[in-house]
Order: structure tokens, then C-alpha cells, then sequence
């Protein structure tokens, strides 16, 4: 996936400047794609030489003019085509799997700080997600009434997000239960 269709999901769900983009990433679609925000102002830019984007300049008081951006219907066919194209299964390249691995040859147990740190990670970034889960959908999604695809869509990627960080600390884990029985000499 290139950047580019990250920015025209996030502008698809609603316009907004490059700043605001670069929010959005931060709270949502970054946590599955990650951009830096001078690498979103050039793809921006790039979207609107290629005419991807529709760009206006918004008045703010005090402050300079903001440039919002929406997505042009060159944008939206660009967006239609690649979500028709397949795509490959991810291959996991984890670091932290083969110092584990490794850890064979030398100490094992001096992992266990380090796979704590990532636990930690992990545990801080589910609950992020169960917040904005709560803040966003609610505790109890409504069951009933015409569903909304975009909401909807959001919230399974969501709850996938969740689902992997809740898998991460269950592995995390027992790799600390198996580091801990080297600690322990057995």
C-alpha cells in the first residue's frame, strides 16, 4: 500500500488539512500505516500535481489561510482501483522473535527486561485502543438499525488492532514464563 491511499481513505471519511491528516494518523490509520508529517505534506502535494486531490484555501482568524484538502474524481478512481487490486499476504518480520531465537546462544534470561519492555508496549497501545473503542463506539454498539459501512469498517479494523495487541501479550506472555525457567536454572 502506498501512502497515498492512506491519505485518500482518511480524506474519503472527511477533508481536512494536511495538519489534520497528520492527526488523524496519529489517532487512527497510523497505528496500521505510519507516515511522518513532512512525508504526508509531500505526497499531498504530489496528489495535487496528479489531481488525486481537490485543494481550498480556508480563512482562519488570526492565523494564516489553511489549504483543505478532498478527494478530486481522479482520486476516488485511483482509490476505487487499488481497493480492486489483491493483496498479499504480510510476511512477520519481528526482530524481537529472532533475539529470542538467538538468546539460545547466549544468556537467555537477559531478555527478560527487554521482552517486559515490549509487553509494556503492548499493553499501553491496547489501552489506547480500548479507550478510543469506548469513546468512539461505545460500549455497546447498537445491534439494531441500517448499518453504516464506514463506522462499521472502522470499528472491525479496530477491533482487529485489538485482537493482535491482546495476542502479542499472551505471547509475550509465555516467552517471559519460558525466560523465567532459565532465570530459575531449570
Amino acid at each position: 500500500m502506498a501512502l497515498e491511499h492512506a491519505i485518500l481513505v482518511s480524506l474519503q471519511e472527511k477533508p481536512g488539512s494536511g495538519y489534520e491528516l497528520a492527526r488523524r494518523f496519529e489517532r487512527s490509520i497510523g497505528y496500521f500505516w505510519t507516515a511522518s508529517h513532512q512525508h504526508i505534506y509531500r505526497v499531498l502535494k504530489r496528489m495535487e500535481s496528479d489531481g488525486w486531490v481537490d485543494v481550498r484555501d480556508v480563512p482562519q482568524y488570526g492565523r494564516p489561510d489553511k489549504k483543505e484538502y478532498s478527494v478530486a474524481e481522479p482520486g476516488r478512481d485511483a482509490l476505487s482501483a487499488w481497493l480492486h487490486e489483491p493483496t498479499e499476504p504480510e510476511s512477520v518480520r519481528h526482530d524481537l522473535a529472532v533475539k529470542i531465537r538467538g538468546a539460545a546462544y547466549g544468556n537467555p534470561a537477559a531478555l527478560i527486561s527487554e521482552v517486559e519492555r515490549h509487553r509494556q508496549t503492548h499493553t499501553d497501545r491496547l489501552a489506547h485502543y480500548l479507550a478510543g473503542e469506548a469513546r468512539d463506539f461505545g460500549e455497546h454498539p447498537a445491534a439494531d438499525g441500517p448499518l453504516d459501512a464506514e463506522r462499521e469498517l472502522q470499528h472491525v479494523v479496530l477491533r482487529g488492532g485489538v485482537a493482535y495487541e491482546r495476542m502479542m501479550i499472551a505471547w509475550l506472555d509465555d516467552v517471559l514464563a519460558t525466560l523465567a525457567g532459565f532465570n530459575t536454572g531449570h
